[in-house]
């Protein structure tokens, strides 16, 4: 239960906030079943959040209680898009489920907060924002 207290404290921290939850929908070998709880969570706790469905592409924006999550079987993912959405969203704080195999542009300047809900229990480093094993 430790994640899930650190998952809520920081929603509620953020509260009142543009808050924006990405999905990385690169692998179908993933715990659904989490994912559409945390998903839930979100629903929840800010129904204005914006759930971004994503892999090399961003496949789907949508309100967070309206989406249906598709998952893909190719394994490729970048997050340079989603992270340059976020900017030109004015997002507060962007959750993102992935297990941080993906690539981004290394120049990339992130001036929001990020924290990587990773699903695994190898949490990689990341390059900047907070990590959260979520497994």
């Amino acid at each position: 239960m430790k994640w899930q207290k650190a998952l809520l404290t920081t929603l509620q921290r953020h509260q009142g906030k543009k808050i924006a939850l990405a999905v990385d929908t690169s692998t179908n070998e993933v715990n659904t079943e989490l994912i559409d709880n945390i998903i839930s969570l979100f629903a929840q706790l800010n129904p204005e959040t914006q759930l971004v469905q994503s892999d090399f592409k961003i496949r789907d924006v949508s309100s967070i209680d309206k989406a249906k999550v598709t998952y893909y079987k190719h394994g490729k993912s970048s997050y340079t898009e989603v992270l340059e959405w976020g900017e030109t969203e004015n997002i507060d704080i962007l959750f993102y489920i992935t297990d941080v195999t993906g690539y981004f542009y290394e120049d990339l300047k992130v001036e929001y907060d990020v924290m990587w809900l990773v699903p695994n229990d190898f949490v990689p480093k990341v390059p900047f924002g907070k990590t959260l094993k979520i497994a």
